[in-house]
């Protein structure tokens, strides 16, 4: 993913537009070395709509507004994507950093738990919308569950 994808990421994960994160970039008054100016609005826009190539010299700056470490932009161990995503919102990359600490057998087991999920996940999206709303309806988490435990499998 290339450091545009991950800035236009952030910048709809902070609850931004492109038009505020522009001026916001601009009231830092970060320099261009070449030419020692401050980019306009429009050159910022270019460099979100991929036109032009970010300079190396904004990024610090890039990441103040949008309240990351520069490091960020270029890290590999999530994956952002263009289009946002709640498979990568701040929750998940909490409980992925979590994992750290958990014992093997329980990371196996959340692992297990995903993968049949995963399987059906219309359904558990559907259910869990459901709880969440006070809809009456078939747990299908419990039933997957259950399926998983007469198959041999433990949870």
């Amino acid at each position: 993913m290339n450091i545009v994808n991950k800035i236009n990421y952030f910048v709809r994960e902070r609850g931004m537009t492109k038009r505020e994160f522009a001026r916001r970039l601009s009231s830092l008054e970060p320099r261009l070395k070449r030419t020692g100016t401050v980019p306009s609005e429009q050159t910022i826009y270019g460099y979100l709509n991929g036109k032009r190539e970010v300079k190396v010299e904004l990024i610090p700056y890039i990441a103040d507004v949008l309240g990351i470490n520069e490091q960020e932009l270029f890290s590999e161990e999530i994956e952002y994507i263009a289009d946002y995503d709640a498979r990568f919102s701040n929750e998940v990359r909490d409980i992925i950093n979590l994992l750290y600490y958990a014992p093997r057998p329980f990371r196996i087991e959340i692992k297990e738990l995903l993968e049949n999920v995963k399987g059906g996940a219309e359904n558990v999206f559907e259910s869990a919308r459901k709880k969440a709303t006070g809809e009456k309806g078939n747990n299908t988490i419990q039933k997957q569950r259950q399926s998983t435990v007469t198959s041999g499998k433990t949870i």
